[in-house]
């Protein structure tokens, strides 16, 4: 049987549909499994041994179809459910099963403040898609392959930080899911560990801040690395800290502990950390459990919060309450309590 998967963004909802590739291709043995995402991620499933072929979305949507017509496809799993995925099932013509992404449910819950969303995190929303292939969850987390010539040298970062480093992840696609730059500061001169700063070439200016208090014990890596190589970094980590971003979904599928700072969006959406129950089974002896392995850190009192599914510019309220109200004390000592359970 030959799938299509489709799924063209962001780096966080591609590497949260890696369980559904990984399911197919291990549990159907006819499976041939393919993926449409667009070229700015090819990145991210470069190296994943589960899909037999990647195809990109560049310019135009129509000369992808056509491609893809020729490639006589069994069946489509269609994890974006917008109106480009509609023009690529109408083109192609073949039985598609659609994730079902809940716009009503979120829009009670952004603007009315009721809760109708299930209690079910997004990667078993999206394997419920290929439920009637029999295809069952293996709890095995999500997946993140990263090509041998893309691992990060010692020499590429501070001999510092050689023993081990905290890493934390400052951007966001929106400045309401950020945490504040003048949190960060205060967080990172207060750390004893080295602590190195993750993000796009758009957060270098914010990371220089944040290390200008002590160059030493903080790197900033912002733009300095690929996606590939900064999800090394990631995997390297003793820690990662992270506002609810892409990065954040490639420390869990490395098994790293995270604490996540949650602002204007909440993980009652679905896509708080995912570590799998097979993993937690496992280390069910021992401290790296799916419970012990991840914290979260949201004000719950507020009642503009959710304000959106995704994000804003700047505060719709003019406060920012939801990220200016973490305190950082606290935040510190659920660190060192991380770090400590983890060892």
């Amino acid at each position: 049987m030959k799938f299509l998967i489709i799924r063209f963004s962001s780096i966080g909802d591609i590497v949260l549909t890696t369980p559904v590739a990984r399911c197919l291709k291990k549990q159907i043995a006819t499976a041939e499994v393919h993926y449409l995402t667009k070229a700015a991620y090819k990145d991210i499933l470069a190296a994943n041994p589960y899909i037999d072929k990647t195809h990109l979305l560049e310019d135009s949507l129509d000369a992808v179809v056509e491609k893809l017509k020729k490639e006589d496809f069994d069946y489509v799993i269609d994890l974006h459910h917008n109106l480009r995925t509609l023009r690529v099932k109408r083109g192609l013509k073949k039985h598609a099963f659609s994730f079902n992404k809940l716009n009503i449910e979120k829009w009670l819950l952004t603007a009315l403040k009721i809760n109708r969303l299930p209690a079910a995190h997004i990667v078993d929303r999206y394997l419920q898609t290929v439920e009637s292939f029999g295809v069952k969850n293996d709890g095995a987390g999500l997946d993140y392959f990263i090509p041998g010539n893309e691992l990060v040298k010692e020499s590429d970062i501070p001999a510092s930080h050689h023993a081990g480093y905290i890493g934390i992840v400052i951007g966001a696609a929106y400045f309401t899911k950020r945490f504040p730059v003048h949190k960060l500061k205060a967080l990172c001169a207060s750390l004893r560990h080295p602590v190195i700063l993750l993000g796009g070439p758009e957060d270098k200016i914010h990371g220089d801040e944040v290390a200008s208090s002590d160059k030493v014990k903080i790197y900033n890596a912002c733009g300095k690395f690929s996606l590939n190589e900064s999800a090394d970094l990631v995997r390297r980590a003793k820690l990662i800290i992270s506002n609810d971003t892409g990065l954040m979904h490639v420390a869990a599928a490395f098994k790293r502990p995270v604490i996540s700072l949650w602002g204007n969006t909440v993980p009652e959406f679905g896509m708080y950390p995912y570590y799998g129950e097979n993993f937690a089974r496992a280390s069910a002896s021992g401290p790296a459990t799916n419970k012990s392995l991840f914290d979260m850190m949201e004000i719950k009192s507020l009642s503009c919060r959710p304000c959106s599914k995704i994000g804003y510019k700047k505060c719709p309220k003019g406060h920012f309450k939801c990220m200016e109200q973490i305190d950082v004390n606290e935040l510190e000592q659920k660190i060192y309590e991380k770090i400590n359970g983890w060892q």
